[in-house]
């Protein structure tokens, strides 16, 4: 399963990161360091699946979600969360309340992004 992939995340560190486990896994990525102009690569893009930073400095990525999920062309958007927030308090919440279809905790490790993409429809 080769695909498109959307990396949203204020880290340097963390999109280099991610960025190179999804290369190295065959897949081409578009990063963005913050929500502003996402919208419009998502609607454009058509990508397999978002990996959404929750903190950010500009719009945090529950509201951004929400933004993506209020609009037509993005509502059904594949989004896995991705963040340093790794309660199960905070997971679940990322996924039941905000609408994330998944949530990979930081740090990213090959595995743990295996096993993510393998639910990615």
């Amino acid at each position: 399963m080769v695909g498109s992939f959307l990396i949203i995340d204020d880290s340097a560190a963390e999109r280099h990161l991610l960025r190179s486990l999804l290369q190295d896994l065959g897949h081409d990525v578009d990063v963005c360091e913050t929500t502003e102009g996402a919208l419009d690569k998502i609607v454009k893009g058509n990508y397999k699946a978002v990996f959404l930073d929750v903190v950010m400095p500009d719009l945090d990525g529950y509201k951004f979600l929400r933004k993506i999920r209020s609009t037509p062309e993005t509502a059904s958007q594949y989004v896995i969360f991705s963040s340093t927030k790794r309660t199960k308090l905070e997971m679940d919440y990322g996924i039941k309340r905000a609408g994330a279809d998944d949530y990979l905790p930081k740090p990213v490790s090959r595995d743990s992004l295996v096993e993510a993409l393998q639910k990615v429809k």
